[in-house]
């Protein structure tokens, strides 16, 4: 994967040097997955990627001509490099790096810089966050998750729900005239066939069915939920509320929203309740941030999704070896779960174009899915 991102960021550096001054520039290295920036010999934002508005946070307007020193204390050790990479005109690259500042807080970032050719002074960066790549790969596994369990569905729907039905009749028969022994061995053949029909129909929920969406008021929703929780499984939890009034609506489905959030609470509650810690809370949070993108496919727009939603709790923490594979089906950190619901969570965020990622550590788990927003040309469109 190293050696890939390597590639990656050779191909920039190369693109750039032969491309700066061309027109199509910029939609070339909009393209790439990697953060790029172009910096002019002050040190001047010139050029930035779409995912490098992403890493900063900010968009290409509001950077252009604006100094690095803006985000980066003027002894930050990139300074250095920038330096150096002008003095040598080498390309040097520096792994580990913590980029902090006003607008700016990253860890552990991989950084190259090389000078531009026939632009005396200008530096190419190229900035990769591990945790970032980090997201993708749990993305990938959870959409891989999401169309396997699909076709598992339909096979088990059909294969399975009408011979259990049979098996639960001919069991009901012998329950009625059977005696006392054999009447209890009917009754564990009839509930035995009633879970494992339960467990297929849960398995329906993951057929491929159009998507109906509109605009959905996530604050909404989310209080919908909370008092769900509070009228039950999360009575005697805490809930912390943070949300942004400013939000638009999201372009969503409300049933299928509230079937995700309410999933998270549970799953948040549960964790919560299997330390009997007092202090046990839920924070609810919303906000918008900007650049956050989907790949799409060449020829395609990529998708916007700058509504964050997060569940976050205080609870023990997912272990190391389930947290790689948590969106897959049958993946469970229960010992009487089925590792079916996360799994849905993630259909129904791919379904409506969206991101989860998951991070945890003992004592905070946060689940963070981006939504698209609504807007008022794409109503009556469908998914």
């Amino acid at each position: 994967m190293s050696g890939l991102r390597d590639a990656v960021r050779r191909r920039a550096l190369g693109m750039v040097r032969r491309s700066a001054a061309t027109a199509d520039a910029g939609q070339i290295l909009g393209a790439l997955p990697i953060a790029v920036i172009m910096l002019d010999e002050h040190d001047q934002f010139r050029f930035v990627n779409y995912a490098a508005e992403e890493f900063l946070g900010s968009s290409s307007a509001f950077l252009q001509g604006k100094p690095l020193s803006d985000m980066l204390a003027s002894d930050h050790p990139l300074f250095m490099l920038l330096d150096r990479a002008r003095r040598e005109a080498v390309t040097i690259a520096e792994h580990d790096m913590t980029l902090e500042g006003p607008r700016l807080s990253r860890h552990g970032i991989s950084i190259q810089a090389g000078p531009v050719a026939d632009h005396p002074g200008h530096i190419v960066l190229t900035l990769q966050d591990p945790a970032a790549a980090r997201a993708l790969d749990q993305q990938m596994s959870a959409r891989n998750a999401a169309r396997s369990i699909t076709g598992m569905a339909a096979i088990l729907a059909h294969e399975v729900k009408n011979p259990l039905s049979g098996i639960r009749g001919a069991a009901q028969l012998l329950e009625a005239g059977a005696s006392p022994a054999d009447r209890e061995l009917a009754v564990l053949i009839r509930e035995e066939a009633d879970r494992i029909r339960a467990l297929v129909e849960r398995l329906e929920t993951f057929g491929e069915k159009k998507l109906q969406r509109q605009g959905v008021n996530i604050h909404r929703v989310l209080e919908h939920v909370r008092k769900l929780a509070q009228s039950g499984f999360a009575a005697r939890i805490k809930f912390i509320e943070s949300y942004d009034p400013s939000l638009p609506p999201v372009f969503g489905n409300r049933d299928q929203m509230v079937q995700v959030l309410l999933n998270l609470v549970k799953n948040a509650a549960e964790s919560i309740a299997s330390t009997d810690r007092p202090d046990g809370e839920i924070q609810l949070i919303t906000g918008f941030q900007h650049g956050v993108r989907l790949a799409a496919s060449p020829g395609r727009a990529r998708p916007n999704l700058p509504l964050f939603v997060v569940v976050r709790d205080n609870g023990p923490g997912i272990p190391d070896d389930i947290k790689r594979h948590l969106f897959e089906p049958f993946v469970s950190t229960k010992a009487s779960g089925s590792g079916l619901g996360l799994a849905l969570v993630a259909k129904i965020v791919a379904d409506h174009g969206g991101l989860i990622d998951v991070d945890s550590r003992p004592g905070r788990t946060e689940f963070r899915i981006h939504l698209p927003v609504f807007e008022e040309i794409s109503e009556g469109e469908t998914a």
